[in-house]
């Protein structure tokens, strides 16, 4: 399935820019950065997007919100012009994630992720279940949490390091035509030298700078993501925990445009 163009932006290594081109790049940051919305109610993340109006374009809708408030919610964004980024990490026989796949197409939806853990069938049934689709969504592989360490690893019966596990998952996902990974910072040079330049790279986990890691282990900062190869960096709590949302959003932004202008 070929990378839509507007889910392919370059890598920052291969966009060199002048820093006095920093309006620019903060527009180009804004198509990178995913605000995630993990809120409990749809009333929540409607209010969470009104604050962040003019700021951000994409949006992330994960398991809390969406069991919350369903497909609902995702509509109201796409209908307001947002990007959606659906992290519902499908996992589970080929045939039920390929018609999960299908049915989350049709919701308009930008992005949407499965857990490449599922195997070779289950990701080639995903993959194949766009086929056909028109203007299909990017189909994102997940290899291992951003919230799994070594020794988390270790406790579920995985001898091999996170970033071992990592490499062998992308290799499966590459091989059943996926192109698109979740990716902790830690591994995303390791996935771009993989995928190439056509690959969609999303790396959550990111931490500006100062901030608390929360229940992340393998964290940075939205400049050292960027340079590292990522495509788009998704950030919680260090904007929506903040006092004042679109500041907090907007000294990311700049975070960002550093790496994008050098």
């Amino acid at each position: 399935m070929a990378i839509p163009e507007r889910l392919n932006p370059t890598t920052v290594s291969a966009r060199p820019r002048e820093l006095d081109k920093m309006p620019t790049t903060i527009d180009e940051a804004r198509e990178r950065l995913i605000v995630a919305l993990d809120v409990p109610s749809s009333a929540a993340a409607a209010a969470m997007v009104e604050r962040l109006e003019g700021t951000c374009q994409w949006f992330k809708v994960g398991l809390e919100l969406f069991t919350a408030a369903g497909p609902a919610v995702i509509e109201s964004l796409v209908k307001g012009g947002y990007s959606v980024f659906l992290d519902l990490k499908f996992h589970d026989i080929p045939n039920t994630v390929a018609g999960a796949v299908r049915s989350a197409s049709r919701w308009g939806v930008r992005m949407m992720n499965v857990h490449a853990g599922g195997g070779p069938a289950m990701l080639i049934a995903a993959r194949e279940a766009l086929d056909g689709v028109s203007d299909p969504p990017q189909l994102l592989a997940v290899t291992v949490l951003t919230s799994m360490d070594q020794a988390q690893t270790n406790a579920v019966g995985l001898e091999r390091s996170p970033a071992s596990q990592v490499k062998l998952l992308a290799e499966m996902a590459i091989n059943a035509g996926i192109r698109g990974f979740v990716t902790s910072a830690e591994e995303v040079a390791t996935l771009r030298a993989l995928t190439g330049p056509e690959g969609v790279l999303v790396t959550p986990g990111i931490r500006p700078k100062a901030a608390e890691i929360n229940d992340q282990s393998r964290i940075a900062t939205p400049e050292a993501a960027l340079r590292a190869g990522a495509s788009y960096i998704v950030v919680g709590r260090p904007i929506t925990q903040a006092p004042d949302l679109a500041a907090a959003a907007e000294a990311i932004l700049k975070e960002m445009a550093v790496a994008l202008a050098s």
